[in-house]
């Protein structure tokens, strides 16, 4: 399994990874990651992280502060 995460703005499109993308071995190493990274994320543009297994949609999160 490779777990991925694919950036959207607001409106759902995909915007490209600023890093390139990042590969994780399993889902806890992505989502230690994307606690480690997402304020950077949301200053460059990206509004949802969708967090991918081999591809198939896990779920998605705000990166905006509630």
């Amino acid at each position: 399994m490779v777990w991925t995460w694919r950036y959207e703005k607001a409106d759902g499109t995909v915007v490209a990874a600023p890093n390139g993308q990042e590969e994780f071995a399993g889902q806890g190493d992505a989502e230690t990651w994307i606690g480690e990274t997402w304020k950077q994320l949301a200053e460059d543009g990206v509004d949802t992280a969708v967090l991918l297994d081999d591809g198939r949609e896990i779920y998605s999160m705000s990166l905006h502060e509630a």
